[in-house]
């Protein structure tokens, strides 16, 4: 047989079936006397792939032995959507939505069968055939939403054709993957099997030659319309807009499926064409696409001066323990279990235990049954004793935020755990070398910084101590990665990199209250600008304690303070006292049903202003002579998201984190920054950084004693360059220092 695609053996079946693969980026072909295969080297649609596609189903289309086409993927995948990478140049090759169009039109039924997974174009693809059949693992999905795009290729029109109007908003809104048993549901696929997909469909596809196609051409359905289509598409707007806090892409996406109900398939294919070139050169779409590979980047973590940890092995983990139940704890040992880790949890008393199990095994049962399976119960085990620790592979210690309570645990674990065990602690900020220097194995020490909940959270810090071995490191990275976190290696400094960022965010917040602002305007700002709490209400879901005591920690707060005129300025610069006031009075955020907001009671959700509070900062500038002045929101947003940025860029020059794209997932993953928006790093880049130079310079200018409003050195030099691309800021570092 010959090396080409038109080489095929005839089958010894009256109908002939061409199974064609996905991708026709051809490496080899081979055949038998009743199948072909065609093997691709990719699972995206990139131009090869689409040329592959138009040229072999046109042959099918017009051999005549050839009665049906089954559409497949290689390696049991079918097809992942389009390749993003060919959004950042010019098009070529032959463009999707003529060749599914063609597909369609086609007078001989294609089977799409769909394996592991039908993603944007991909499933655009399958929609454009005649009758789609999925394997019970296949996950289906038109996630273009999550790079700021809508799926451009028809699917805003035929999915709700096919589903009717509330299904396709909500899939193509959210962007959501579902399973091959709500597809089926739903109406999206036809059939699907537990076996063979591909066999399937062939089945199939002999079952339906001769039959009517028109029926199955989705462009030529009426869409379903709902009774009060006004009022769905009104709902759904506010919750798109509520949910995308100033995202562009989900209102669109909205939009062209209002299309589909009220306009001819072809105006409303136009109507998303239009939607979708608007998009698609927006400066959302270059950062949803941005965060996209600055996310995979992360994950093959490098040191600043371009070495990479690559030689590095990592251990494998089998067994792991927890020391500490509470949330995060809790959190943490679920992660591991539900990772097929076994755990040894342990707690100090009884009461707490207890209270940690059920915890524990509560999520662990929620989680199955709403997956369908069993809950892995018997991978977890509960006790009092650290000794219980002797044969794990590794501990994450998630005590209370207390240097010498994690010191004690440390020296503990030194004595109990085998000697090539790897220590692990849970800490926002506290100094991972301190804790290494009381154990036995300070290469075998690294921090595991979880977000809570940690069992939902995306980001682990993982904080590389100066005597972390590349091995510990490499092993802390690769276990996030199985645990489902987006891992980034970052270095041993106070807050590390996000609360080393947090905490200048707050001061300039804190700040603005002390110069007239109040905390709903604030958080206005910040909510306006996409995120999805502004910093007061995270501040009262967090708790107002937990900083007033890492403040004590810090030496801010003592016995030296006056309590009822307390300074404005200590350690050499500007301090608020507001929020330690507030503590004081017994506000700490929804756990005490009043914080800068006022809640229903203890515990309560829903925040609203409090009058007090307006009465409280009144007073405070009286007593210390400040005249409350008008603040923008402007003002509020560059204030707060500048200098977040002017603290990223002294992270890099410090060595603290690899890359500007790090510091910009610590924040989308870890503290709500928007997607929408790229990053702190990406979004000054964005704006400008002569732009963003510029409005430091002024509010420094006007706030001489908050060193941190000061442009950074690194700033200042990227600017005098012109302002290169973010790839190359790193070669403007003059003294690379890393700390990775």
């Amino acid at each position: 047989m010959g090396s080409g695609p038109e080489k095929v053996a005839a089958f010894l079946d009256p109908v002939y079936i061409w199974v064609l693969l996905c991708v026709l980026e051809f490496n080899s072909v081979c055949g038998c006397s009743d199948e072909l295969f065609i093997r691709p080297l990719s699972l995206v649609l990139s131009a090869a792939v689409r040329k592959g596609i138009t040229e072999a189903v046109a042959r099918a289309f017009k051999d005549t032995r050839v009665k049906a086409v089954v559409l497949c993927g290689e390696n049991g995948k079918f097809c992942g959507g389009a390749d993003i990478r060919e959004f950042a140049k010019a098009m070529s090759g032959p463009p999707l939505v003529p060749m599914i169009h063609a597909i369609e039109a086609g007078e001989k039924p294609v089977v799409a069968a769909i394996e592991e997974m039908a993603l944007g174009g991909g499933l655009e693809l399958a929609l454009g055939c005649h009758y789609r059949v999925a394997h019970a693992k296949a996950r289906l999905g038109l996630p273009e939403v999550t790079l700021g795009l809508l799926p451009a290729a028809g699917g805003t029109q035929r999915l709700p054709r096919l589903t009717g109007i509330p299904a396709a908003l909500d899939l193509i809104t959210t962007g959501r993957h579902i399973s091959a048993q709500e597809a089926l549901k739903l109406g999206i696929v036809d059939r699907v099997t537990e076996g063979n997909a591909v066999e399937a469909a062939v089945e199939l596809a002999l079952s339906v030659v001769g039959r009517p196609l028109a029926p199955r051409r989705l462009s030529n359905h009426a869409t379903p319309l709902p009774a009060d289509l006004d009022g769905v598409f009104e709902e759904v707007l506010v919750q798109v807009k509520r949910r995308a806090r100033g995202a562009m892409a989900p209102v669109a996406c909205a939009k062209a499926v209002r299309a589909a109900a009220e306009l001819p398939y072809s105006r409303g294919l136009e109507c998303e064409r239009e939607l979708m070139n608007t998009l698609f050169t927006s400066g959302q779409a270059r950062a949803l696409q941005y965060c996209f590979f600055a996310q995979r980047a992360a994950g093959k973590w490098s040191l600043p001066n371009g070495a990479r940890w690559d030689n590095s092995r990592p251990r494998a983990v089998h067994t792991a323990g927890v020391i500490g139940l509470g949330t995060m704890g809790r959190g943490i040992a679920v992660c591991l279990v539900k990772a097929g880790i076994s755990v040894v949890a342990v707690e100090t008393e009884e009461k707490q235990l207890d209270s940690g199990r059920r915890a524990v095994r509560g999520m662990l049962e929620r989680d199955a049954k709403r997956r369908g399976v069993t809950a892995p119960l018997h991978m977890i085990t509960f006790t009092l004793s650290m000794q219980q620790l002797r044969d794990v592979d590794l501990v994450i210690e998630a005590v209370f935020e207390d240097m010498a309570l994690k010191k004690s645990v440390f020296a503990e674990l030194s004595r109990v755990c085998r000697p090539n065990a790897l220590l692990c602690t849970n800490t926002s900020g506290l100094d991972v070398d301190e804790l290494a220097s009381v154990t036995d194995r300070p290469p075998l020490v690294v921090g595991m910084h979880f977000f809570a909940p940690a069992h939902v959270m995306k980001l682990l810090e993982v904080i590389c101590g100066p005597r972390s071995s590349p091995e510990t490191v490499a092993t802390a990275m690769t276990l996030g990665k199985r645990l489902g976190k987006v891992s980034v290696a970052v270095g041993n400094c106070p807050g590390f990199v996000g609360n080393r960022m947090l905490k200048l965010y707050l001061d300039q917040a804190h700040f603005l209250l002390e110069e007239g602002a109040s905390p709903e305007q604030v958080d206005q700002a910040l909510e306006e600008f996409g995120f999805a709490l502004g910093i007061f209400k995270v501040a009262d879901l967090s708790g107002l304690d937990i900083g007033w005591r890492v403040r004590k920690a810090a030496g801010l707060i003592g016995p030296d303070v006056d309590p009822k005129f307390p300074s404005r300025h200590r350690q050499g610069r500007r301090y608020c006292p507001l929020p330690d006031l507030l503590c004081e009075q017994g506000r700490l955020g929804q756990k005490s049903g009043r914080g800068w907001y006022l809640y229903d009671s203890a515990g309560g959700k829903e925040a609203r202003p409090d009058p007090a509070i307006s009465s409280f900062l009144q007073e405070y500038r009286l007593r210390y002579g400040i005249s409350a002045r008008r603040i923008t929101e402007q003002e509020v947003v560059e204030r707060c998201v500048f200098v977040l940025a002017n603290e990223g860029f002294r992270i890099l020059e410090d060595g603290m984190a690899a890359a500007p794209e790090d510091i910009d997932m610590v924040y989308v993953f870890g503290y709500g920054w928007p997607r929408h928006r790229g990053g702190p790093m990406f979004h000054a880049a964005q704006v400008g950084l002569a732009t963003v130079l510029q409005r430091l310079e002024f509010y420094h200018r006007q706030n001489p004693d908050i060193p941190h409003l000061q442009p950074s050195t690194l700033l200042r030099r990227l600017v005098g360059a012109r302002s290169p691309p973010m790839q190359q800021w790193k070669q403007h570092i003059r003294s690379i220092n890393s700390q990775l």
